[in-house]
């Protein structure tokens, strides 16, 4: 769940490219960095931490140049890393930088491919730079000193044939121009758009529309499964289907939590998509709980509100914002490690007692995933007055390993793996427990467009629309993305930090 952002200008990027990073801070907050061009030299800055921490004065100012792409990590797999912070890089052929959302399921297979056959080496953990090599080495093995579009869509047809997962990416070719790519199952989310000047058409790539919207640019459309968008260096931008045609699969859980609200993605409102999700809990209440004593319902800020205003206007309860948060601390599904989450969510939420004191309360949130944040959250709502506190998801049940590209661990750190609803309502001290129906849940992101026949429900019922997931995979990742992996890989990185920058800048000659 990264996010990225390429822009090609008749003007300086900088500031442009880091404008759209702070809008999609929301989908990484682990790491961030910049790559541009400007006459034949590349010039980068990427760190660990925030996109305004990250980027100063001196770094702005050097980052030159009409053209570039930008990035904010989210770890899945990893920790905290600077090595791992992106735009990442390769010389060979002509310099090419690339910024990934996503994740390649068969990426072990890939590195092996890429030091055996291509001759080429890894230097990090990251499938992000497995991507990278193999979109170089589909270029490289065309043989030649200058490119065009029609070579950059067959090195992406190259990678469409040997990558396999959710992936959207930007590569930003050193001198040539700008290209974007989505998965052939369009799993992960990548639109396009551009902006009139006097100087003439610009165009942006970005992970949500939002960015688009923020910097003044017209949203042209998302970039569909197996197709690829290129923007030359001058302004030209060409389109081309560059693997057949699928059943578009999105991940549904971008229009649950990922992404923001003022978001549109393959062309669904995420606003109204949670709005239905609201009205569908709310119809689910009435059916199966009609006798109901709910006094007030309370959202979990910030991406629950939607949904709960809409329940408690469909069952005509009184709906009251009863948590303060604390907008400096980050989102807690994104962090590593439960006693870093535990942490958090007492830090960034603060009871509004008056609002629960006596009252049976409905707390909502979007959904319910390891059920740390929930089981505190609920007892903070018991600390602040309320007599009964019952707790709804606008989501169903997550049972399952995400695997492609967001941080969902391993079954047995997920609390509805192999538990009944009562067995998770009574984990997180819930007096009870409402879950959204799965045929509800994309019945409410469908509603924004028909054309969609099916969404990537992973994560909810354990079917994986790229069909190459086994038990075998999944315990693999289960051992890179348990909190104990985790912990044991970020005391690795603190012991070697002494040893090594914490930051990387790079300028470069081609």
């Amino acid at each position: 769940m990264c996010g990225i952002v390429g822009i090609v200008a008749k003007t300086a990027v900088n500031q442009a490219l880091y404008d759209a990073l702070t809008v999609l801070q929301h989908r990484g907050q682990d790491a961030a960095g910049i790559a541009t061009y400007e006459d034949g030299r590349l010039f980068l800055r990427k760190s660990a931490g925030l996109v305004r921490d990250v980027f100063h004065t001196r770094h702005m100012l050097n980052l030159r140049g009409r053209m570039g792409i930008g990035h904010v990590r989210y770890p899945t797999a990893g920790v905290s890393s600077n090595a791992e912070a992106q735009p990442f890089y390769v010389n060979s052929p002509y310099g090419i930088t690339l910024a990934h959302n996503g994740n390649l399921t068969n990426s072990e297979q890939l590195k092996r491919d890429l030091f055996e056959d291509d001759l080429r080496h890894i230097n990090t953990d990251s499938d992000s730079e497995v991507l990278l090599n193999v979109f170089a080495h589909e270029l490289k093995r065309l043989g030649k000193l200058r490119i065009d579009s029609n070579d950059i869509f067959r090195a992406v047809e190259g990678v469409h044939k040997r990558c396999s997962g959710g992936y959207a990416a930007i590569c930003m070719i050193t001198g040539v121009g700008i290209v974007g790519f989505r998965d052939p199952n369009g799993i992960r989310p990548i639109v396009y758009g551009k902006r009139e000047t006097d100087l003439g058409t610009e165009y942006i790539i970005a992970s949500e529309s939002v960015a688009i919207d923020v910097l003044g640019f017209e949203l042209i459309g998302d970039i569909g499964p197996g197709e690829v968008v290129f923007i030359s260096k001058e302004g030209a931008l060409l389109t081309k289907q560059c693997a057949p045609i699928r059943e578009i699969a999105p991940c549904i859980f971008e229009y649950v939590y990922l992404a923001r609200p003022d978001s549109i993605i393959d062309g669904i409102s995420v606003h109204k998509a949670r709005m239905r999700m609201g009205e569908a809990l709310a119809h689910k209440i009435e059916r199966d709980w009609g006798d109901h004593d709910i006094d007030v319902v309370i959202p979990i800020p910030d991406t629950a509100r939607t949904a709960a205003l809409e329940l408690a206007h469909e069952l005509g309860i009184k709906y009251r914002e009863g948590f303060i948060k604390n907008r400096y601390i980050a989102r807690t599904f994104i962090m590593p490690g439960q006693a870093m989450r535990r942490k958090s969510v007492r830090q960034k939420l603060n009871a509004i007692g008056l609002e629960f004191e006596g009252k049976n309360v409905l707390l909502v949130d979007d959904s319910i995933v390891r059920g740390t944040t929930s089981s505190q959250i609920i007892q903070m709502a018991r600390e602040a007055g309320a007599n009964r506190v019952y707790f709804a998801s606008a989501a169903p049940p997550v049972a399952y390993p995400n695997v492609y590209g967001i941080d969902m661990p391993s079954g047995d750190e997920l609390i509805g793996y192999n538990r009944t609803v009562d067995e998770i309502g009574k984990l997180i001290g819930a007096d009870k427990i409402i879950y959204q129906d799965l045929d509800d849940l994309v019945s409410a992101a469908r509603k924004g467009n028909m054309d969609i026949q099916r969404f990537d429900l992973s994560c909810f019922d354990g079917n994986y629309v790229t069909g190459d997931i086994n038990e075998s995979y999944l315990n693999r990742i289960e051992a890179q993305r348990s909190d104990a992996a985790k912990a044991t890989r970020a005391a690795s990185q603190n012991a070697l930090s002494d040893l090594y920058s914490s930051e990387e800048e790079l300028s470069t000659g081609v």
